[in-house]
């Protein structure tokens, strides 16, 4: 029946999973250190009119699934109506058993929405749309409400270093209990494979930072006056989307001459794009060092794969991919550079491709020096690592490679206001991984230990690792 589908055990499956996820992961508030919630929607304090607003505009894993399921891009990204729109998604739903969707799906009808005892289809769509968008007229699910409502503690958005921060500013001048702090997102500043667009960006940079940038060494100042600014509106983390890492031989001679010839307009060459952005990772790694900062590392995406529909719909749209880069040795050597003066950073690694899992789990470990606890993260399963057999695969290595116990957890890294559901999905998750290993005898059945373990992943490694006021 529909209404057991969704139901307070779901995805525990020992009376010690139940156990460990009711008495203590249910309970602890939410840290979701990296998302891409739009900040301006926050500040505002805005309602959505209706459920596709909130739920389908912007999310590209639906648009895969409906294309997918043979729908038409009109009802994706197109100019059908909200409801219509909607109503092609409620007859995706059906078709998307085992897809990590379904469960998605459903976890955020029954929270914030309360619908537990409906399933998503054709036959359920009307009803369930009109009872959401009621609810969704209501203080409670505006923006704030909904943060409030699943015991949100603090946000950290994505940002580009030109951003003035103005909405960060008014959330915080406003007193509102959620901390919404900035993530410093550099990757315009490195982008050198399309010159015009990098130079129109350091112009702007350039007003941002109130000073001329004449030359790279200007340019790095104006970069540090920036990240000065994001610190003082509370930004402790930097974020970083790169298909690998870089680390290529330069001298500084070098990197001012490709510098000076970006802002003449030249194309540079293959060579001299992997020095510069080996150059600027290296400098980004200094500055997060010396502030405290810690530095995080999407790798592996292969990005706009369709070259048809990216023309018509631009990036963002599911038209992306896992890849299969090489990332040890360049990983090492970047980390390495920055270790050898004692300049690396708290890191987390996030990787696309699953069989990078243990790969990074070992470099990690590579680099752990005793300063702080779990100073050097593999990130939670990212983007199509984010189900339930990524997150397990993700623990798993971690496990057996790492500590568990020093995990920083979940993650949204999410467009939506919906998505808070994906930190219950891991801690289920979670507690069933333990819950499992308890009863077949591979750990003991001790909840002095198990369950501060559980609420250190769920929340308490976050706050000591990032150290943020919260």
């Amino acid at each position: 029946m529909a209404s057991e589908f969704i139901h307070k055990d779901f995805l525990l499956q020992t009376d010690t999973a139940k156990h460990l996820y009711h008495e203590y992961a249910e309970k602890m508030p939410i840290f979701d250190y990296h998302c891409h919630l739009p900040v301006q929607q926050v500040a505002d304090d805005i309602q959505f009119k209706n459920l596709t607003q909130i739920w389908l505009y912007g999310d590209h894993y639906k648009w895969r699934a409906m294309r997918t399921n043979g729908v038409d891009e009109r009802f994706c990204t197109g100019d059908a109506s909200d409801w219509e729109k909607f109503e092609k998604w409620a007859q995706t739903v059906p078709h998307c058993l085992r897809n990590p969707l379904y469960h998605w799906t459903h976890m955020e009808l029954k929270r914030p929405f309360g619908i537990g005892d409906k399933l998503l289809g054709p036959q359920t769509a009307k009803e369930i749309y009109d009872k959401c968008n009621e609810l969704l007229k209501t203080p409670q699910f505006s923006t704030r409400g909904i943060m409030r409502q699943m015991n949100v503690k603090v946000v950290c958005t994505t940002d580009d270093p030109i951003d003035d921060l103005r909405h960060h500013k008014k959330i915080a001048a406003d007193g509102f209990e959620v901390k919404v702090y900035p993530a410093w997102r550099p990757d315009k500043g490195m982008a050198v494979e399309n010159v015009k667009a990098v130079s129109e960006w350091i112009d702007k940079l350039s007003q941002a930072a109130g000073m001329d940038i004449k030359n790279f060494d200007d340019y790095l100042q104006a970069l540090r006056k920036r990240h000065d600014y994001f610190h003082a509106a509370g930004c402790r983390l930097s974020d970083h989307g790169v298909e690998t890492a870089y680390a290529e031989d330069y001298t500084d001679s070098e990197i001012k001459k490709i510098f000076d010839k970006i802002r003449s307009g030249k194309n540079l060459d293959p060579k001299e794009i992997l020095k510069f952005k080996s150059a600027m990772m290296f400098e980004f790694g200094l500055m997060d060092a010396e502030k405290g900062w810690v530095q995080q590392f999407h790798m592996g995406a292969l990005r706009n794969n369709n070259s048809r529909l990216f023309k018509s719909l631009g990036p963002d749209t599911g038209l992306d991919s896992i890849g299969d880069f090489d990332i040890g040795r360049t990983l090492v050597k970047f980390l390495d550079r920055l270790d050898s003066q004692k300049k690396l950073p708290k890191t987390i690694l996030y990787n696309l491709n699953p069989c990078d899992n243990e790969l990074l789990a070992t470099i990690m470990g590579s680099f752990q020096d005793g300063s702080a606890p779990g100073k050097m993260q593999l990130g939670s399963g990212w983007w199509f690592l984010d189900q339930k057999d990524g997150m397990e695969k993700q623990m798993t290595a971690i496990s057996n490679l790492g500590l568990l116990s020093r995990f920083v957890g979940m993650l949204t890294d999410s467009r939506s206001f919906l998505s808070y559901p994906r930190h219950e999905y891991f801690r289920r998750i979670l507690c069933n991984i333990l819950g499992n290993d308890v009863e077949n005898g591979l750990i003991p059945k001790d909840m002095k230990i198990l369950g501060p373990m559980v609420e250190d992943i769920c929340f308490n490694n976050a706050k000591d690792y990032f150290g943020m006021k919260i």
